[in-house]
C-alpha cells in the first residue's frame, strides 16, 4: 500500500489533486468537487486535533468494532460520513485546494504533526492507521473525481 508518509507516494497525491480544476465533476456521489476538497481536508484537520467531533457512545463502539475491517479493505462509494463532514456550500476553489495540499503536506511529516492519537470514531490509533486511513481516504476521493 502507499504511504502518504512516504515523500514520494505524497507528492503524488498533491499531484492528482493539482489535476482538479472547478468544472471537474463526480463519478459518484452528491458532492462537488470544492465541497470534496473542504471535506477531506476537514478530516485530516481530526489528526491534528483541530477539528473536534461529537461522537456518541454507540457510534464510537461502531467504530472501534469496524475499523481493522474498514482500513483494510477499499473504501466505499457513498459510504457515511459524520455530519461534520458534510458540506453543503459553495468554497472557493483554490482556497479548498490549497487547504488540501497543505494537510497532506503536513501529513507526510507523520509523528511531528499528528497529535490526536484517540480517534472520536475509530479509537484508539497508531501511526500506520492514521497511514492508511488518511492515504485510503484521500485517495477514494481523488478517484471520485476521477484523478
Amino acid at each position: 500500500m502507499k504511504s502518504i508518509y512516504n515523500p514520494n507516494d505524497n507528492q503524488e497525491l498533491i499531484a492528482r489533486i493539482e489535476k482538479l480544476t472547478p468544472e471537474s465533476r463526480a463519478l459518484w456521489g452528491k458532492m462537488s468537487v470544492d465541497q470534496m476538497l473542504k471535506h477531506t481536508s476537514s478530516a485530516s484537520e481530526v489528526a491534528f486535533g483541530e477539528m473536534l467531533l461529537n461522537i456518541n457512545f454507540f457510534m464510537r463502539f461502531l467504530g472501534s468494532m469496524m475499523k481493522n475491517k474498514i482500513f483494510n479493505s477499499e473504501f466505499k462509494k457513498n459510504s457515511p460520513t459524520a455530519p461534520e463532514f458534510i458540506f453543503k456550500e459553495k468554497y472557493d476553489f483554490e482556497t479548498v485546494k490549497n487547504e488540501l495540499i497543505s494537510n497532506v503536506q503536513r501529513l507526510g511529516n507523520g509523528h511531528q504533526t499528528i497529535t490526536v492519537m484517540n480517534h472520536p470514531f475509530w479509537g484508539k490509533m497508531t501511526y500506520e492507521d492514521w497511514d492508511k486511513l488518511m492515504w485510503k481516504h484521500i485517495d477514494h476521493h481523488l478517484r471520485q473525481f476521477g484523478v
